[in-house]
């Protein structure tokens, strides 16, 4: 008896072109918010190196305009680590490595998007740990939506992109890291994640690559995107 569900039945996306394809892909904005990438924020008291994660957000910015023209699903993902939300694990980590200073709480500008924004349509998932795939609502949207193919940008490439990634390649998602729309705390950070997310999970891709890859397929209309909580 063949076992195998409706996903594996579904014919292999091998290209670009058909991973970033309109019908079926997701852009998936993670973490872009002030106390990661923002000069003042989390990330920079602590001393990490913000300026990587700057420097993606123009090619962020251009890939997210593209995306909504294509038609793309584009679903950002935001943190909130207020008390509550800290398991013991979380609060002993945060406690060993001595930083224990308070980020992304709900309402502070710490939590605040950077440079992006997005529309009163589009999909915000809230997260309270690295993956957004612990959020169960985010999968939900994904199928519904009938999404088998995400392209994941955001901060940062080595924690909560790469968590994300994985977590979603365990759940049978294609998954594409753009790797210029992605910032970490280091130069190393960034390019050690990249370097294990190719051998081990998905594709590493550009902006330009995707972009080429959209122009060469017709968009199509935007349906209604919801929100997941």
């Amino acid at each position: 008896m063949n076992s195998a569900g409706p996903a594996s039945r579904n014919a292999l996306l091998t290209t670009l072109e058909q991973k970033a394809s309109p019908a079926h892909a997701a852009l998936v904005v993670v973490d872009v918010q002030n106390d990661f990438v923002a000069d003042g924020g989390f990330f920079d008291r602590i001393g990490a190196d913000v300026k990587s994660a700057q420097q993606s957000v123009p090619n962020l910015v251009r890939l997210v305009d593209h995306a909504r023209a294509a038609g793309v699903l584009v679903v950002f993902v935001r943190s909130t680590y207020d008390a509550q939300y800290l398991s013991e694990a979380m609060r002993e980590r945060n406690q060993r490595r001595e930083i224990e200073m308070p980020r992304c709480i709900e309402g502070s500008w710490g939590a605040e998007f950077y440079a992006v924004q997005p529309l009163a349509a589009e999909s915000v998932v809230v997260k309270h740990r690295y993956s957004a795939m612990v959020n169960p609502e985010f999968d939900t949207l994904l199928k519904r939506r009938g999404i088998r193919s995400l392209l994941l940008t955001g901060v940062a490439t080595d924690t909560c992109v790469e968590s994300t990634g994985r977590d979603a390649y365990f759940m049978d998602y294609y998954v594409s890291i753009v790797a210029d729309c992605c910032g970490a705390a280091s130069a190393s950070d960034h390019l050690g994640a990249l370097e294990r997310f190719d051998r081990d999970y998905g594709a590493i891709v550009t902006a330009d690559a995707v972009i080429e890859a959209w122009q060469r397929v017709p968009p199509i209309p935007k349906a209604r995107v919801d929100i997941a909580g």
